[in-house]
């Protein structure tokens, strides 16, 4: 015990931090040739209830520089959150089907709402009526069932999206569409006509 408190007693009376002693300040420090410029401060703690070393091991002290035998071990890997698979979570209002299915749905919709008007001169409401909802119904289902079969497996669209085509360009395009598709419908119910 007393040895431990001529250590702490040493590395308090030899300063708390790192500091450099200048030779230019002190009329004495060129009859002191060993005096070391840095002080590393290093401090042991135990617990309480932990049996005690021997004592007559070295100490670190303020006078032997600390060394590390082993570099510290690496940072722990951030894990992927689990998706889950099921149904009500993927079908959820937040979850990762609606918004992805809807934008998908939409993109089509628009850009064959765009060719049957041109190529035919039918307003939306007219395309509808006209057999349009038997051809929504079934992209629909198509659609739906292929945005849905990898999440039952676990896969995400985050997890596939590289390069240009990343997800979140998806999910913007998606939105854009349902934009357009309400923008157009809403533009040819105000004209009475085919906006083209």
């Amino acid at each position: 015990m007393a040895t431990a408190s001529v250590n702490m007693q040493s590395v308090f009376a030899s300063g708390l931090a790192t500091r450099k002693i200048s030779t230019n300040k002190l009329f004495f420090a060129g009859n002191f040739p060993n005096l070391k410029r840095n002080y590393p401060v290093g401090v042991r703690c135990m617990a309480e209830g932990e049996p005690m070393k021997d004592e007559s091991a070295p100490s670190t002290s303020a006078a032997q520089p600390l060394s590390s035998s082993s570099p510290p071990p690496p940072p722990p890997r951030p894990t992927k959150p689990k998706v889950s698979t099921k149904f009500s979570d993927l079908l959820a209002f937040s979850g990762p089907a609606p918004e992805r299915i809807n934008g998908r749905l939409a993109m089509v919709g628009f850009v064959a709402a765009l060719a049957v008007e041109l190529s035919k001169g039918e307003n939306v409401l007219a395309q509808i009526s006209d057999g349009g909802v038997s051809w929504f119904l079934g992209t629909t289902a198509i659609l739906t069932l292929a945005s849905l079969v990898p999440l039952f497996k676990g896969i995400t669209a985050e997890s596939k999206s590289k390069g240009f085509m990343t997800s979140d360009a998806e999910l913007w395009n998606g939105r854009f569409a349902m934009l357009g598709l309400v923008a157009l419908a809403f533009t040819e119910f105000v004209k009475g006509g085919t906006l083209v």
